[in-house]
């Protein structure tokens, strides 16, 4: 169980990437216009807006979206406490990765929640004949945590000794 000052980090970086987050949305609702992109370098990189009703890629599942995936954010925060709650204090990657993912689904969530337009997206790059899927800052930090989250879980179990070290601990009396 993570200690009383892993709790507060958690809860410290949920904070500011949920008010980033927020505050882009906003920023880009007032600034920007729906659909025309605002180069920032040329092609590459633009702010466009444009509301998701789906979720990543694209992803819908017709005219119920906002309700399905408003739902499954919910039901992910409640998956997202469970696993903190059993975090080991000290397993700072693990704690990192819970606060990003849950960060970034209370985002979108409170997109869904506050307009049935869907999610607010404003980040579009392109590489070439690459169009990537627009997204936002909610959407950074979910891929982040899951990056993480799963190099965290990855290395859950595994020693500390490199592959093919000796143990250096003595055999317990009695033989092996």
């Amino acid at each position: 169980m993570v200690s009383a000052t892993e709790q507060r980090r958690f809860t410290g970086v949920v904070l500011v990437v949920l008010i980033l987050d927020l505050a882009t949305k906003l920023a880009a609702e007032v600034w920007l216009h729906r659909y025309v992109g605002v180069p920032v370098f040329g092609d590459l990189f633009q702010l466009r807006l444009v509301y998701n009703p789906g979720a990543a890629f694209g992803i819908n599942v017709g005219a119920y979206s906002r309700w399905v995936f408003m739902a499954l954010s919910i039901a992910a925060l409640f998956v997202l406490g469970e696993m903190l709650r059993t975090t080991k204090a000290g397993d700072g990657v693990r704690l990192y990765s819970l606060a990003l993912i849950s960060a970034g689904a209370a985002g979108n969530l409170v997109d869904r929640l506050r307009s049935a337009r869907g999610v607010v997206d404003f980040l579009d790059f392109t590489f070439g004949t690459f169009h990537f899927p627009t997204f936002n800052v909610a959407d950074s930090a979910v891929s982040c945590g899951a990056v993480l989250l799963a190099l965290s879980l990855w290395n859950e179990g595994r020693t500390t000794e490199p592959a093919g070290a000796v143990s250096t601990q003595a055999a317990p009396p009695g033989g092996p």
